[in-house]
């Protein structure tokens, strides 16, 4: 659900988009991390994407990921944005990003640069066109689940959008 408060900046847009992925990724089976990387965690007045990092089990079905994930990237191409989501294993070893289609088979897109396509369904390991640094992976600036930790001084909006949301629904839960 959309929170009632109307974004009036492009990063209140991305950062209310990237909080609707959270909610629905921390509560599917296998996530075991989500982290906020890239532009946000600065103060850079129009950020052009939002950039988050799952980590997930071996047995996680990337499936529904995916299709939040496509709901992330579409609400932020609806004012001419961007998002990625990166995925990474438990052990912090990256893996891709999410398959942008809605359909993930070997043979399915010619345009697919993923090297081991429909492998493990929805993951897009293009690791020859993107590849995230070892050390940002395990530490990256913002951890939001399971537990949030702030390795960067983090930006107000950031902190009041994202970050305090993120807490209120952990204190619910607890």
């Amino acid at each position: 659900m959309r929170h009632q408060r109307i974004p009036q900046t492009v990063r209140q847009w991305l950062l209310e988009d990237a909080l609707q992925f959270v909610h629905t990724a921390m509560q599917l089976p296998g996530v075991v991390r989500i982290a906020l990387l890239g532009s946000l965690t600065t103060e850079k007045p129009e950020p052009k994407d939002v950039d988050l990092l799952i980590a997930v089990t071996d047995a996680a079905d990337l499936t529904p990921m995916a299709q939040a994930a496509r709901r992330l990237k579409g609400h932020a191409q609806s004012y001419n944005h961007g998002a990625d989501v990166f995925v990474a294993d438990p052990s912090g070893h990256y893996l891709g990003r999410l398959c942008p289609w809605k359909q993930c088979a070997p043979g399915i897109r010619a345009s697919c640069d993923a090297l081991h396509c429909g492998h493990r369904p929805f993951l897009h390991d293009d690791l020859a066109t993107i590849r995230l640094a070892s050390a940002l992976v395990a530490h990256p600036p913002l951890d939001l689940f399971p537990e949030v930790i702030r390795r960067v001084p983090i930006p107000a909006d950031v902190e009041a959008i994202l970050v305090q949301a993120v807490l209120h629904v952990g204190a619910k839960e607890a």
